[in-house]
């Protein structure tokens, strides 16, 4: 038996009950996820593969998990695509991406292989492998990015997570990389067959700043400008925009391509929750930038005892680029699965009240606090007389304080984070998507998101609302179901 079959056999076997998981949010059927990979439309359908070791809900020697979607919402999953069965690639399938070509559809990752200089450290390397949607053949020429194609001075341990893309008759390539500095760059190179690459600069580099090694680059035009996604190991806090730890991060700016450098404009946080990395985007056939990530965090595994899984991805984001500031916002087609509206507008919420009609676990809920005289302003969820989990708006400060610290936790883990409001508005905004396990908050119509998991039993499904004074709201809630 094959590495490959072994890995679906234990998939089909051992798989978690579907109400054990997250409802519309994707989640491995047993084990451990992190980072989306390969997210491309392909034959009509949109693809999502995810880094995945299927035998034990901790990280382990990669594969890749693969699942399709016609809607970015309603997921199907399907056979494990990649193991980790050739030399070259024999330590783990890392992190990649995907791109429709002709008929194919083409696998790019980073192969990991044991160095030979026994002293524990790998080398990696970037692959291709091609299919037809649903079984893949690595191709002989692999690697196909060899380390020796990398200039002096470039690491060749840490060498990964390409992502690729065909301008015209040429294919391009950015992989992370960490320079003889130990600093972040991103190295670009160019094709003109898949299988022959050549090194053509550094895109871009950390400068000393934003962390160390920076992992899962992501480069595409928005509107006149460029944004380059990555997500920096080791970050340093810094204000309210960057937290310590591993994040994502983007840079927008002037992409000069006589010199094929991005002339860096900002730098901002995609997303300051508790639980949110490795961010990807592919472009629908409408034109939309769509971008996931994983909501999970490598410093914090609050997952239950005996959970069969572990991981999952955020929401599909659409991504604007609107006078500076990039939005995102849940994708459109969520709408439809929306059921039961209950709306209240124009209420009074003062001290603390529950709204007939407004509870559950996975809804999708609008909130506008339009006016009021007040100071703080909370909304808990996944509430019972034990547990909670809290969003508070402190107008002074014009700050969103998060607090999971009643949700049933029982590690020693980050429970607070605040995120000062950028855009402030008279009226402030907040879409809070709930389901089963995780929550994301979107801003005054997606200038920020904030994404987080908990875990409080799923019978605490009670919504309440607390405000220090008296406060007016508009309120819809909407129940997700997907059948």
């Amino acid at each position: 038996m094959t590495l490959l079959e072994k890995a679906n056999e234990y998939q089909e076997k051992y798989r978690a009950d579907k109400s054990e998981r997250p409802e519309f949010h994707v989640a491995p059927p047993v084990g451990w996820m992190n980072d989306p990979n390969g997210f491309s439309f392909y034959k009509g359908k949109i693809h999502l593969f995810y880094q995945y070791h299927p035998y034990s809900t901790e990280w382990g020697p990669m594969h890749w998990g693969h699942c399709v979607s016609e809607d970015f919402v309603k997921w199907e999953e399907l056979p494990v695509a990649l193991a980790p069965d050739r030399p070259y690639d024999a330590a783990g399938c890392f992190s990649g991406s995907a791109i429709e070509d002709g008929d194919r559809h083409v696998l790019v990752y980073t192969g990991v292989m044991d160095s030979d200089e026994g002293d524990g450290s790998a080398i990696q390397q970037q692959c291709l492998a091609v299919g037809d949607g649903l079984r893949y053949e690595k191709v002989e020429e692999n690697p196909v990015v060899p380390w020796e194609r990398l200039p002096p001075g470039f690491s060749k341990e840490d060498f990964r997570d390409p992502k690729m893309w065909r301008e015209g008759d040429t294919y391009y390539l950015v992989a992370g990389n960490r320079n003889e500095r130990q600093q972040g760059q991103v190295a670009l190179f160019e094709s003109d067959n898949l299988r022959e690459w050549r090194y053509v600069s550094v895109l871009a580099d950390n400068q000393g700043k934003y962390g160390t090694m920076w992992e899962c680059p992501d480069f595409f035009p928005m509107g006149d400008k460029h944004v380059l996604i990555v997500s920096p190991m080791n970050m340093q806090a810094d204000g309210s925009e960057f937290h310590n730890g591993n994040q994502s991060i983007a840079l927008i700016g002037e992409y000069d391509r006589q010199r094929h450098h991005l002339r860096e404009e900002q730098v901002v946080a995609l997303d300051p929750g508790t639980d949110f990395y490795a961010a990807q985007t592919m472009q629908a056939p409408d034109g939309r930038r769509i971008m996931i990530g994983w909501m999970h965090s490598w410093d914090m595994d609050i997952k239950p005892a005996g959970q069969k899984w572990n991981g999952m991805m955020t929401i599909p984001r659409e991504l604007e680029l609107r006078e500076g500031t990039l939005y995102q916002n849940p994708v459109r087609e969520l709408e439809k699965y929306r059921k039961d509206p209950v709306i209240c507008d124009n209420i009074e919420i003062s001290g603390a009240c529950r709204v007939p009609g407004v509870k559950g676990r996975v809804l999708d809920v609008l909130l506008e606090i339009r006016e009021g005289d007040f100071e703080k302003f909370s909304v808990q969820f996944a509430k019972d007389s034990a547990h909670f989990v809290q969003f508070c708006y402190d107008r002074a400060a014009q700050e969103i304080r998060y607090d999971r610290t009643y949700s049933g936790v029982d590690r020693d883990v980050v429970c607070q984070r605040s995120m000062r409001i950028k855009k402030a508005e008279k009226t402030l905004k907040l879409r809070l998507i709930l389901d089963k396990f995780s929550a994301e908050l979107f801003v005054n119509d997606g200038a920020q998101a904030f994404s987080t998991t908990f875990f409080t039993p799923l019978e605490a499904e009670d919504i309440e609302f607390l405000c220090d004074g008296t406060a007016r709201v508009h309120i819809e809630k909407y129940r997700i179901a997907l059948d």
